[in-house]
């Protein structure tokens, strides 16, 4: 326990001597000048009408604007170099704290809001940052965020199947949300997000910590909610051709429009790659090139927007995703117990099937701007085949998942006074799976599971400003389900104070909670029966943190957390079964700065620590012990050059610390570090090159004992708009 502590004790005074570095240095009279950055996709930003409700109180900049405006007469009497000077401060704002604080943000509020207005720490990939890193999905674009672990432990190809880790939660205690409403697979937990391609993406919001006060099930260690793009007012059609390593062939089309009173937009994106790069397992002498890790996308996205009149609009969205490809496995590691009954699979396969539809309809009450109510229905189909034929015949198996889902949410936003805002409403989903087993010898059936959850809720939240520089959020949720045990409260309590013009202090508690797949509940396999009375699991979410401005220049945010999960669900070897048990508690820092150091010159940084202590176990082994896959501390480092002409160039660095592979923590990998390189050309006003070095040094690691990364990785595209 003492080893515990020093780690933890030696992280935190890590993070703060850090801290006071970056103050000491900017604590001089720093001074940069900089333009304002370009805006690189021709999408507008978002403005929904929600936006209208957004809290407008008188605060330390508008009192300062007030002054501004009083001397007003002695601003007129500046020389030229002092205007121009003025103005160059103001660019520096508006690209390095004003492009950070000002994002739009839907994950904190259920509502549109802005990045400043956030009592929690909440991160933003926009459009031009996934254009600019080449992420080709999901998952790739979350690559550099600070508070998440998204490598996954399969391998990092282009259709690896995704993992997130965030303040001690693994990919089934993580929400994942599709324009504010969720997604995630009840069968079995989770969604892959490299299903996902980044051409239908507008950004992608990150709230590490719980949020099951405003989104219910599944939030109980942090959310990500992918925000589609919208119509443009113009139409502009728009297609891309990128090639690269390992047969990378990837090739979309997007047209989008407004005529009158409707707007539109449609893309087709087809990705291809074989995968079929060479590795090596030094632990047993292993050298070769993988097979079977092809990998085919064809999506598909429609969506079509209605103004019905000044008032009321109507948008229908659907998305379709569709994957095919190989499953490699892995290579046994004898020695390892995690890896020892790894196998190469030369001829195993995974299909997704998956539609994600939704009707949203909005509508402002009353004659003012203080009143919105949404509502919306959707429907999703979510199925995955995974064929085994790998091997002698007599073990040739099809796993087969169905899942359908049906839900829909009805809330009301209502700006109930200048600094006082109510947000409420109900959420209701249905989901129903279905998992069969067949002997593909035999031709024989075995069903595991075919039953569904039904899941209610009501929540509210009340957000005011009880001064100019003192902002409450008090959220309430009560959720009933056809479980058991399955009715469950989850109060929230956040507060963010403006101690100083550029210093902000924010401090939140949230209750969570996930309810259990229908393969722990209703399984039939003879190896994992389910266990129809398990409880949901529930945490507590706790982090205080600080949002300084570093002069005109910078922004450093600098989080604190402590998250606890119990009822952990955890199988019970012995009985072949599930139960709750287990109690992990996480705590950690995460650590972002971002600073102009010249212009058009920047630098990103971000550190996350992270300690998930287990402190209750069906295996006393375990007890004390560091939770496997989920304790590893990140380091992203960025250095970009970026004009408003849409010329970019970036060095980025991605570091993971070592973390155990099992929970006695016998066993661990050894971490890694990559740099990445990234160019962007605009030729024509209409036509960009992209161009990518990922991993320049051919860094080579395991994700999972036997499963290996891609290595170097070289991509040049190009992007027309027509």
């Amino acid at each position: 326990m003492r080893n515990i502590s020093v780690n933890f004790i030696w992280k935190i005074k890590f993070a703060v001597s850090f801290f006071i570095l970056i103050l000491g240095i900017l604590s001089g009279n720093c001074r940069a000048t900089a333009e304002e950055i370009g805006q690189i996709s021709d999408l507008p930003t978002y403005e929904g009408i929600a936006k209208d409700l957004e809290i407008l109180p008188v605060t330390v900049e508008e009192r300062l604007a007030i002054v501004e405006k009083i001397e007003i007469e002695d601003i007129a009497q500046n020389t030229p170099s002092q205007e121009a000077e003025k103005e160059e401060e103001a660019d520096i704002e508006l690209t390095v704290i004003g492009e950070i604080l000002n994002q739009p943000v839907f994950t904190p509020f259920r509502r549109e809001g802005k990045v400043r207005d956030a009592t929690r720490p909440v991160y933003v990939i926009n459009r031009k940052e996934i254009e600019a890193q080449g992420a080709r999905t999901v998952k790739e674009a979350l690559r550099f965020v600070p508070g998440i672990l998204p490598d996954g432990t399969v391998g990092t190809e282009i259709g690896g199947l995704s993992g997130q880790f965030i303040r001690g939660s693994n990919t089934g205690q993580v929400l994942i949300l599709l324009n504010g409403r969720p997604i995630n697979n009840l069968g079995s937990g989770g969604f892959d997000l490299s299903e996902i391609t980044t051409d239908i993406v507008e950004r992608v919001e990150v709230l590490p910590g719980g949020g099951s006060t405003l989104y219910g099930s599944d939030a109980i260690g942090g959310t990500i909610n992918i925000i589609t793009r919208r119509p443009t007012k113009d139409i502009i059609t728009t297609a891309q051709l990128k090639l690269g390593s390992y047969d990378l062939n990837e090739q979309s089309i997007q047209t989008s429009g407004k005529q009158g009173n409707v707007s539109w937009l449609l893309g087709y994106n087809r990705t291809r790659a074989n995968n079929n790069f060479d590795y090596s397992i030094p632990e047993v002498d292993f050298d070769g090139t993988r097979e079977n890790a092809d990998v085919l996308y064809n999506n598909l996205n429609l969506q079509v927007n209605a103004e019905l009149n000044k008032r009321q609009s109507l948008s229908f969205n659907t998305i379709y995703l569709a994957k095919d490809q190989g499953v490699p496995g892995g290579v046994a590691i004898p020695q390892i117990s995690q890896a020892a009954f790894n196998s190469l699979t030369d001829n195993n396969r995974k299909y997704t099937d998956q539609v994600l539809t939704d009707l949203t309809w909005n509508a402002k009450l009353g004659k003012a701007e203080d009143s919105l109510l949404t509502a919306r229905v959707y429907l999703d189909f979510l199925n995955t085949r995974f064929d085994n034929r790998t091997g002698e015949i007599n073990n040739h198996r099809q796993f087969d998942n169905n899942q359908r889902s049906l839900g829909f949410q009805v809330q009301h936003n209502w700006q109930i006074a200048q600094n006082q805002n109510l947000t409420y409403g109900f959420d209701y989903r249905n989901v129903s799976a279905e998992n069969v087993t067949r002997n593909l010898a035999e031709q024989t059936e075995t069903e595991n599971y075919d039953d569904s959850i039904g899941k209610g809720a009501v929540f509210s939240k009340y957000l005011v400003d009880v001064t100019p520089d003192v902002r409450l959020n008090l959220g309430l949720r009560q959720d009933f389900n056809s479980l058991v045990n399955g009715s469950v409260t989850s109060p929230a309590v956040d507060v963010r104070w403006n101690l100083f013009e550029k210093t902000t202090l924010r401090g939140n508690y949230i209750r969570n909670f996930r309810v259990p797949t229908l393969f722990n509940l209703y399984s039939n396999s003879p190896f994992a029966k389910g266990n129809p009375d398990l409880k949901p699991e529930r945490g507590n979410s706790f982090d205080i943190g600080i949002d300084q401005q570093l002069g005109d220049i910078g922004l450093l945010r600098l989080t604190f957390f402590n998250n606890t999960i119990l009822d952990n669900i955890a199988y019970d070897f012995v009985n072949y079964t599930y139960e709750n048990i287990g109690k992990v508690r996480t705590t950690g820092v995460e650590v972002a700065l971002n600073l102009q150091l010249a212009k058009n010159f920047y630098f990103s940084g971000n550190y996350t620590a992270n300690d998930p202590r287990i402190l209750e176990s069906s295996n006393p082994a375990e007890v004390n012990q560091e939770l496997r896959f989920a304790g590893a501390d990140s380091i992203n480092l960025g250095l970009s050059y970026e004009n408003p002409q849409g010329w970019y160039a970036g060095v980025l660095m991605h570091s993971l610390g070592n973390y155990p592979t099992n929970n006695t923590n016998t066993e661990s990998l050894p971490g890694y570090t990559t740099f990445d390189f990234k160019l962007r050309v605009p030729v024509s006003q209409n036509l960009a090159i992209n161009g990518s070095v990922e991993n320049i040094f051919d860094q080579r690691y395991q994700l999972f004992p036997g499963f290996p990364d891609a290595g170097r990785i070289v991509q040049v595209g190009m992007n027309y708009k027509f």
